[in-house]
């Protein structure tokens, strides 16, 4: 097995366990489309897969079964009298395929496996009894799924409730890279990007793979982006909209959903999106939230200490769908390069810069020497007649110790005046009597290039730059 994969350090040993097993698994492996977990499979287990196949986007059944029997017949099934028929024919033809290879332990990869699920095509019962009766009763199977429909792994596999009902013998879900594996993608790739060039990078795409081996070492990073996205016809100008149709049924509902949430960057209460949208509060609006969060593309939360009457909010975090709704809806012509450093740059930067740091509170945490100690993260706002403060990072520590976060993106080493410590004292005092009178409450400060220490700085507890996000 291939160790040399870039990052997935927790998902390589459990690949390596499952591998090493004296039983036959049974393991899902979900993640957003492109975050590559065909490859992770495919490169780990290279020359150990006896069997790998594919479901076909908007295939039928016939064309489903007939792909799945092409692929059998050319890595080794001896042609048979007709193409089978149904899925029961073609996994008993796949059991015929397996019990003629002689490896000590069989890795069989099923890639896209919704797509293999179309309508009335009894697919499911037929994997149940392939696993069922007679592969979980073997030592020698390592069944991989994969799917990017999130939310059909999610109710077909996972939390299936009929003859597949706690079958699954593990789950992997496949993360974005953080900016760390970024980095050493890309200087494995010959690129020499700055790590705040990294940063602008993942904010606009993400830590997603396909995409940053799309990038073009000889270019510079607005060039690439330019190339990618603003260019007709570059190789990603249409992302957007073939994203979300490979993801969902109904389209066009989500990309409503997400619009909507693009334009409150804080997030919305279900009742503001109902408003927003015009959409019906039903259970159509419930999947379909419930479906984006399963992807990766928007998260729930619950503010610090919320009142009795605040509503879980809903907030898009999908780097790549808030730069589309920011600049590829708005400036179809322009080029990033004229765009940076312009006052909606630096509106979106300070945005998507606090989403960065959120997503990165893990190394936040072990900057802080606190990585060993339980935490919950939310956010926290507070308004009322005399005014309002809003928190862009709350850390609750079980050691009775609050991190309240302040985040400011910035192109150089941050300066705080007069007024700006008095409003982050104020902020403090409101929050402690607020919401935290009984913990200790530590004032930390996240930005770019750190902090320009002068007579106002002394307010800070705690500094944590760009660079400790990359640890």
């Amino acid at each position: 097995m291939k160790e040399n994969i870039i990052g997935r350090k927790e998902e390589k040993l459990t690949l390596r366990r499952i591998y090493d097993s004296d039983k036959s698994e049974f393991v899902a492996v979900c993640g957003r489309r492109r975050v590559g977990k065909t490859f992770l499979v495919r490169e780990y287990f290279e020359g150990k897969i006896v069997f790998q196949t594919s479901g076909l986007a908007n295939g039928n059944m016939a064309n489903q079964i007939k792909s799945f029997y092409a692929d059998m017949i050319e890595q080794g099934l001896p042609p048979q009298e007709q193409v089978p028929k149904d899925w029961l024919e073609t996994f008993m033809l796949l059991r015929t395929l397996i019990k003629q290879n002689s490896q000590e332990r069989k890795v069989i990869l099923l890639d896209e496996l919704p797509w293999m699920d179309t309508p009335r095509s009894h697919f499911i019962s037929a994997l149940e009894h392939f696993w069922n009766s007679w592969a979980s009763a073997r030592h020698d199977i390592v069944l991989m799924v994969c799917g990017s429909a999130t939310s059909w792994m999610m109710d077909k596999l996972i939390n299936n409730y009929g003859g597949l009902y706690n079958r699954l013998t593990y789950t992997i879900f496949l993360e974005p890279f953080t900016l760390r594996e970024c980095e050493e993608f890309l200087k494995s790739r010959g690129h020499r990007l700055s790590r705040y060039e990294i940063a602008e990078y993942y904010m606009i795409m993400g830590g997603i793979p396909f995409y940053l081996e799309m990038l073009d070492s000889k270019l510079s990073l607005s060039q690439n982006i330019d190339e990618l996205l603003f260019r007709p016809n570059g190789l990603l100008t249409n992302e957007f909209p073939n994203l979300y149709r490979a993801l969902f049924k109904n389209s066009e509902l989500y990309v409503k959903l997400v619009s909507a949430l693009s334009a409150r960057r804080a997030g919305m209460t279900r009742a503001e999106i109902i408003e927003s949208t015009k959409l019906e509060s039903g259970n159509g609006l419930t999947t379909a939230l419930r479906n984006l969060e399963s992807c990766g593309f928007i998260r729930q939360y619950r503010q610090f200490k919320p009142s009795r009457n605040e509503s879980t909010v809903y907030q898009l975090v999908d780097f790549f769908t808030l730069f589309y709704f920011n600049f590829l809806t708005k400036h179809k012509t322009a080029k990033w390069s004229d765009l940076q450093g312009k006052a909606e740059f630096y509106s979106w930067a300070g945005l998507t810069f606090e989403l960065l740091v959120m997503l990165h509170s893990k190394q936040i945490k072990d900057v802080l020497k606190i990585g060993g100690v339980s935490t919950q993260e939310y956010t926290w706002r507070w308004a009322d007649e005399r005014g309002g403060a809003q928190i862009d990072l709350v850390i609750d520590r079980a050691d009775n110790t609050v991190n309240i976060c302040e985040v400011k993106f910035s192109i150089n080493p941050y300066s705080i005046d007069k007024d700006y410590e008095m409003n982050l004292r104020n902020k403090l005092a409101t929050f402690i009597e607020r919401a935290s009178k009984n913990k200790s409450v530590q004032l930390t400060f996240i930005t770019t290039y750190g902090l320009n220490h002068n007579a106002h700085s002394s307010v800070v507890n705690n500094e944590i730059t760009l660079d400790d996000l990359f640890q």
